[in-house]
């Protein structure tokens, strides 16, 4: 079960961060989890959208260089060791990640959701299905 991500190319300038959040904004499109990496002349922003399709026309119309990649949301508890016990499993089936940040942290419910880019998306979710983790579908984060 993945999700769709957008990573944007982004100018490392004044403003370039603004602008495509307005244009998100300004779509109705509701970003659920993002990261920015970066360097010195530009930066990765990495979204997960309530409408990935519609995030996606919305940027290349306006000339952004932008990509949709399918990454695992998995809910872990919000507890001392549960993301170690989490990386163990992948671990286990011999699945590197390649990336990982955190999306939210529900207070009420313990938990919290992190976004993972695996090597393997098929073989990343058979595992943590069978160490009883729940992965978040596109529809759950909409």
């Amino acid at each position: 079960m993945t999700v769709k991500q957008l990573s944007v190319f982004v100018e490392n300038r004044p403003g370039r961060l603004s602008a495509i959040t307005k244009l998100l904004g300004d779509a109705n499109i509701n970003i659920r989890a993002m990261s920015i990496a970066d360097t010195k002349d530009f930066g990765i922003l990495r979204l997960i959208v309530d409408d990935a399709e519609k995030a996606l026309k919305v940027l290349k119309d306006e000339g952004c260089s932008v990509t949709i990649t399918n990454v695992l949301v998995l809910r872990i508890t919000d507890r001392p060791g549960s993301l170690a016990q989490a990386m163990n499993a992948l671990y286990k089936d011999n699945i590197s990640v390649e990336y990982m940040y955190a999306a939210f942290i529900n207070t009420e419910s313990n938990t919290a959701c992190l976004v993972l880019r695996v090597d393997d998306n098929d073989k990343a979710t058979v595992a943590l299905y069978d160490s009883g983790y729940k992965l978040l579908s596109q529809n759950e984060l909409g």
